[in-house]
């Protein structure tokens, strides 16, 4: 099933433009938006999941119109916000059956096979008595996925999900929405360019709510191979660099210089070195040609 978003606007009341007239067209399998805070994906990621009204523009998701259908849509979605809430003092095996239940499950032995399903999946089944409210915040992560599975969704919406975690629960959760994104359309909003790099099939970057770049992470570094360069320089020759160059990033070597990474069609002298493109590459690269658009 296609997810397919045409025109899609959204002003907010104090006059931010979050969405600007963007179009996307998401398949099966894992989808990376990626973009800085503020960019607009979580208000794109709010109207997928029928939790606000656009101003304008139209979503498809198979045969369902969403912005006509809502129940249609929530039926087949899976949905874990940025923030999921405050848990009760249950234990996760009895929260997710009262979650199974209001989402219809309603026979008792259908309900316990699912749960003990998705506790599985989400490799949570050992602690399944533990109540969540003392899980750790990569558990709880993983548990918003066990309850999102519930449904069978079709469709399903994580936004923000790694952010905060520590690198060991991090790769956990990767892992669960790994296997979880194979036989569904996922759409994972980040601001972590590495998550995309080790997840998804196919990303977008969307800054200022619009759709800068559409692509796949393995095309979207064959296209600057060969125009990434480095040099090591000065701390305090940092500003002149920039002015000179176009400079993606920068990070401190252990003798405190600087190494910098620039975009370049050509070598931009004899000093630098070539330097295999990363996915970070990609996105700085968005974001500053992006720029002159923000500022005019």
């Amino acid at each position: 099933m296609k997810l397919i978003i045409k025109n899609l606007t959204k002003t907010y009341k104090n006059g931010v433009k979050a969405l600007d007239n963007l179009d996307l067209e998401i398949g099966i399998g894992m989808f990376g938006l990626l973009g800085p805070n503020g960019a607009g994906k979580s208000s794109l990621m709010r109207t997928i999941a029928t939790l606000q009204s656009p101003d304008s523009g139209e979503i498809i998701f198979g045969d369902i119109n969403v912005l006509e259908d809502n129940m249609s849509l929530r039926k087949v979605l899976g949905y874990l916000p940025q923030s999921f809430g405050v848990y009760p003092k249950m234990s996760a095996e009895d929260l997710l059956d009262y979650f199974a239940t209001l989402k219809g499950i309603a026979n008792k032995i259908e309900r316990k096979a699912i749960i003990k399903e998705v506790l599985e999946i989400t490799n949570l089944y050992d602690v399944r008595h533990k109540n969540v409210a003392g899980y750790s915040g990569g558990m709880k992560q993983r548990f918003g996925i066990a309850q999102l599975l519930l449904n069978n969704p079709k469709l399903i919406i994580v936004d923000e999900p790694t952010a905060g975690l520590d690198p060991a629960e991090r790769h956990r959760f990767l892992n669960v929405l790994r296997e979880v994104g194979t036989n569904c359309t996922v759409i994972f909003s980040t601001h972590i360019v590495e998550d995309v790099k080790e997840l998804c099939n196919e990303m977008a970057i969307l800054n200022g709510g619009k759709i800068l770049k559409h692509t796949t992470p393995q095309n979207a570094t064959q296209e600057i191979e060969g125009k990434i360069w480095t040099k090591i320089i000065q701390k305090d020759d940092l500003e002149e660099n920039i002015k000179m160059y176009n400079v993606l990033s920068r990070n401190f070597n252990p003798d405190n210089t600087l190494n910098i990474r620039v975009y370049s069609e050509t070598k931009p002298s004899e000093d630098f070195t070539a330097s295999k493109p990363q996915l970070d590459d990609v996105y700085f690269i968005a974001l500053k040609q992006d720029e002159p658009l923000l500022t005019s």
